[in-house]
């Protein structure tokens, strides 16, 4: 898969991760879908369009003032607005300068569009929102004045961090964005819950997986992929060193990925779905490494005896110092072979993954049938040339071995799984 073909589309410019990221100071040309020309100021098209308002009293939802929880404050905004981002003559939007609203507004909706490119390719087919039957587009909405970001009911509204010094816009944070829209294709794909039947499960495979649509997104920028191979020499298990993940990756989702939680440890009850999700996120970042293993073989990148001895030592003390050894040496002597088997990788695990999430029901969702689903596809993919890999990593993070507990606290403010996401009007 190709989501950056030159002279195809049109072009933006894109930061894979935020500035404050070393080695990511300087956004990268990507070209989108949209023939250039096709869209307009905003940026906008028949599918979605970009505001940043002035004066927009507060995020859209209801009310938070206790006097006037009644109201519901929804799209579309009709109010001021700062001037929209304009094409440049060819059609394209990577003319237009950082610390501009115009650039942050172009960041927005180029990075929708980019992410909405990999997984249709992945689906096979366009992804509708699941606001179709009262929007006929989806409104990119920037609110500085918002501490979180949202995907809801006919918009995805963009705020920004506060919390550790200074103000950095959740509009010019790929993992972000890309994270919203996941959950976006999930409540297209498999449905919004019914806050009184739902699982637990059901809210934790959905953080879960709006953080591999960002993980997985992101490995399409080729300044990404080349940066963590150059750190790792693609010993991608070194990630899980808790104190060099910042360091290596410089990714956000791949940290959160790179995780040794088990489902154990829910067995008593959950509070927070973002912690619920680890196991099943943690699971499928291991299977992805599995297949990068398999692709490094298909490659000739690394030895069978390369390959069996990482098997071997995982999860032991020797792992890192003898491993690491390893694969510095097969990796100088084919990088390029590396990075193929990664991108095959990804692709691999992208295409499962949405074959596996036409498959599941909202109702009763549990880790243990999306794995169950996963290993299928598995098998009508490849005949299972996976199965022992995908069965070893679920099963190694308890999943089909121990169900989850009762939640044991109130969802609390942070919370996603009872928030303006999951309001949807009744007719």
């Amino acid at each position: 898969m190709n989501t950056q073909v030159a002279g195809e589309g049109t072009r933006f410019k894109l930061y894979p991760q935020p500035r404050f990221v070393e080695g990511y100071q300087e956004p990268e040309t990507v070209y989108v879908s949209s023939p250039a020309g096709s869209l307009l100021p905003g940026p906008s098209d028949h599918r979605m369009y970009t505001l940043y308002p002035i004066g927009k009293p507060g995020p859209y939802g209801i009310n938070p003032d206790p006097g006037d929880s009644s109201k519901v404050l929804s799209p579309p905004w009709t109010g001021a607005c700062h001037p929209p981002a304009m094409p440049n003559e060819e059609g394209h939007f990577d003319h237009l300068e950082p610390n501009t609203e115009q650039f942050e507004a172009a960041h927005l909706f180029g990075t929708v569009r980019f992410v909405l490119d990999i997984w249709e390719d992945y689906f096979g087919r366009i992804i509708p929102w699941h606001s179709k039957k009262h929007y006929d587009r989806l409104e990119l909405t920037i609110l500085p004045s918002l501490e979180n970001a949202y995907s809801g009911y006919g918009f995805l509204e963009m705020g920004g961090d506060r919390k550790h010094g200074g103000f950095k816009p959740f509009s010019l944070n790929f993992d972000v964005i890309a994270h919203e829209v996941g959950h976006a294709i999930i409540y297209s794909e498999i449905g919004v819950p019914d806050p009184a039947a739902a699982t637990g499960e059901y809210f934790g495979f959905h953080e879960s997986a709006a953080d591999l649509v960002a993980l997985v997104s992101s490995l399409h920028f080729n300044s990404l992929v080349d940066h963590l191979l150059h750190n790792t020499r693609g010993n991608l298990y070194r990630l899980n060193s808790i104190n060099r993940m910042a360091e290596l990756s410089g990714n956000k989702q791949i940290r959160i990925a790179a995780n040794d939680v088990r489902l154990s440890k829910f067995a008593r009850g959950w509070v927070k779905e973002h912690k619920l999700s680890q196991p099943l996120t943690g699971a499928f970042f291991d299977i992805l490494v599995d297949i990068f293993h398999e692709c490094l073989l298909d490659y000739g990148a690394i030895s069978p005896e390369m390959e069996e001895l990482s098997d071997e030592l995982l999860a032991t003390p020797d792992y890192a110092p003898v491993m690491q050894t390893l694969f510095d040496g097969a990796f100088a002597a084919n990088p390029e072979g590396f990075k193929l088997a990664l991108i095959d990788a990804r692709d691999i695990l992208g295409t499962y993954l949405a074959d596996t999430w036409t498959k599941l029901d909202r109702n009763d969702l549990s880790f243990a049938d999306v794995a169950f689903t996963f290993q299928q596809v598995d098998q009508e993919h490849t005949g299972g040339r996976f199965a022992n890999q995908i069965r070893g990593n679920f099963s190694m993070r308890d999943i089909g071995h121990v169900e989850v507990g009762p939640q044991l606290a109130p969802l609390e403010k942070d919370s996603h799984a009872n928030s303006v996401r999951t309001l949807i009007p009744v007719d």
